[in-house]
């Protein structure tokens, strides 16, 4: 699966996906600070629209790939990743969330929390997640 935000925009400290919540609540996607990539939590909404309701599984897969371009964005890659943290709303989806997290990651083995939350800003987000990279 591979998301394209064609306007991500890196503009030095500061990464933007256009995103709509980006702008309602006056954050970034991501920032950079020296060595290190601090990417905000990211769902499945891509273009204004949530995907794959209902799918939690697809929703952690796209909200990933969304974080991962921002990684990249910020001059890092998918082995610099050193955190991950989701937060789903249902319990029964933390183990579909964490299989979706070890596809994604494989070898680099980051570290991880998951947390259950009561609910994510539109009722049709099952999982967010938020990842921080570290260059070696």
């Amino acid at each position: 699966m591979s998301v394209s935000n064609d306007g991500m925009e890196n503009t030095g400290p500061r990464i933007f996906s256009g995103g709509i919540w980006e702008e309602r609540y006056g954050y970034a996607r991501a920032v950079v600070v020296g060595e290190r990539v601090i990417v905000s939590g990211c769902t499945a909404t891509v273009e204004g629209e949530v995907r794959h309701v209902g799918d939690a599984y697809a929703q952690a897969l796209t909200a990933i790939d969304i974080a991962l371009e921002a990684v990249l964005m910020g001059g890092l890659t998918r082995e610099d990743v050193v955190m991950v943290r989701y937060y789903v709303v249902e319990q029964r989806h933390f183990d579909i969330v964490g299989r979706a997290i070890g596809e994604a990651f494989g070898k680099v083995r980051p570290a991880c929390t998951g947390v259950r939350v009561a609910g994510l800003v539109d009722p049709r987000m099952l999982v967010e997640i938020e990842i921080e990279a570290l260059r070696a």
